[in-house]
C-alpha cells in the first residue's frame, strides 16, 4: 500500500487497541501504543531510503528484507524498546502486541498489491503479489479517514474500527470475486493462455492484464468481464550471445530481472555499439510502458549508459543514461 493508507491504519490500529482493556484504562499505555502503530504501520517502508542511493539498489531491496519474517518479528521489539523508554511504565507486553500486529498488518496487506513482497524470506525469496488491491485504493483509504472523522467527533475508536476492518474485510473479499470473474474472462479470450497476470487499477472495475501463450505475449485490459486486447507479441526466446550476457552482468539490468515476472527484450546494433532494453509488461500506460532497464555498450561491449526504472519520456531517458542521442 501507499504511505498515506499505511499512516490512516497505524492511526486506527491505535483506536481499534482501545478494545484491550489495559491499554483502555491507562492513558500512557494508550499514548505508547498509539505511537507505536503509527510506527509499526510505517517501518518497513524505511527500504524507501534506498531510493537515494540508485534505483537498482531500490528495485532489488524493495519490500523485501524490511518485509521478511525476522524483519516482522524484530520491527515490534525494536519499536517496543523506544516506546518504553519514552512512556515509563507502559505494560510493554500490550505495547508489543499491538506493534506485532501493526508491523504484520503492514506486511500482510503489501501481499495484495501487484507489486507484492518477499514477505517469506530467509525461506523463499519468490514474490508474493496477489494483485487484487491497488497500490493506493481509494476506498480503502477513506474509509480509514471517514473512521478517524468519526473518532474525532467522539465516538468509540474501537467499536468504529471494527465496523471498519469488517467492512475492509468485505471489500477484499468482493475485489477476490471479481478478479476470478475477470481471470474466467480472459481464460474465455485466450484460452491457450499459459499464464495470467492480472493486476488492479485504481478504478474498480478496471484491471490491467498479460497473459503468456507458448508462442506470444498478450498485453490486454479489462472493464468488469468485457477483456480487450491491446498489444500482442511473439514470444522470442532470450538469445545467449556475448552482448545479452554482458548486458545481464549490468547491476541494472540484473535488479531489473530479478523483479519483474513478465517482459519483452530488444536488442539494437548501431554503427558504435549496442543497446539491451527488457520492458515489464504489466504497467502499460497511455500506450506506453513505462518500466524498463536499458544497457548501451560500445563495439567492445563495454558500458557506456544503463538505467532502470520508470521512463516516460525520451528525453529523461537520454538524461538518465548520460549518453547522446543515437
Amino acid at each position: 500500500m501507499d504511505t498515506g493508507t499505511h499512516l490512516v491504519m497505524g492511526f486506527a490500529l491505535g483506536g481499534l487497541a482501545t478494545l484491550d482493556p489495559v491499554i483502555a484504562e491507562n492513558t500512557i499505555n494508550s499514548h505508547s501504543v498509539l505511537l507505536a502503530t503509527i510506527i509499526g504501520s510505517q517501518i518497513p517502508d524505511i527500504d524507501t531510503l534506498l531510493k537515494f542511493r540508485n534505483n537498482a539498489v531500490y528495485i532489488r531491496n524493495h519490500r523485501g528484507a524490511t518485509h521478511s519474517v525476522p524483519a516482522v518479528i524484530l520491527w515490534p521489539l525494536l519499536i517496543t524498546a523506544v516506546a518504553g523508554l519514552l512512556f515509563p511504565g507502559a505494560n510493554l507486553l500490550h505495547l508489543w502486541l499491538w506493534t506485532f500486529l501493526a508491523v504484520f498488518l503492514h506486511v500482510f496487506v503489501d501481499i495484495f498489491n501487484a507489486y507484492g513482497t518477499q514477505a517469506l524470506r530467509p525461506f523463499s525469496s519468490k514474490w508474493i503479489a496477489l494483485g487484487i488491491i491497488n497500490t493506493f485504493d481509494p476506498f480503502i483509504f477513506i474509509i480509514h479517514v471517514i473512521g478517524l472523522i468519526i473518532w474525532a467527533f467522539g465516538a468509540n475508536p474501537g467499536i468504529t474500527f471494527i465496523i471498519v476492518y469488517a467492512i475492509v474485510i468485505f471489500y477484499y473479499i468482493l475485489r477476490f470475486a471479481e478478479q476470478w470473474s475477470v481471470k474466467k474472462a480472459v481464460i474465455n479470450t485466450i484460452p491457450n493462455a499459459e499464464q495470467i497476470i492480472i493486476s488492479p487499477t485504481m478504478r474498480y472495475n478496471k484491471w490491467k492484464i498479460v497473459a503468456i501463450t507458448k508462442n506470444q505475449l498478450y498485453v490486454a485490459k479489462a472493464y468488469k468481464r468485457s477483456i480487450t486486447i491491446v498489444d500482442k507479441y511473439d514470444r522470442v526466446p532470450i538469445p545467449e550471445n556475448e552482448v545479452i550476457e554482458k548486458a545481464k552482468e549490468d547491476p541494472n539490468i540484473s535488479a531489473f530481472l530479478s523483479f519483474s515476472p513478465i517482459y519483452r527484450w530488444e536488442l539494437e546494433v548501431y554503427d558504435s555499439g549496442y543497446e539491451v532494453r527488457f520492458i515489464d509488461l504489466r504497467y502499460r500506460s497511455k500506450g506506453h510502458y513505462p518500466f524498463v532497464a536499458i544497457v548501451q555498450m560500445d563495439n567492445d561491449l563495454s558500458i557506456t549508459g544503463s538505467y532502470t526504472g520508470w521512463i516516460y519520456n525520451k528525453e529523461k531517458l537520454k538524461k538518465k543514461l548520460d549518453v547522446a542521442p543515437r
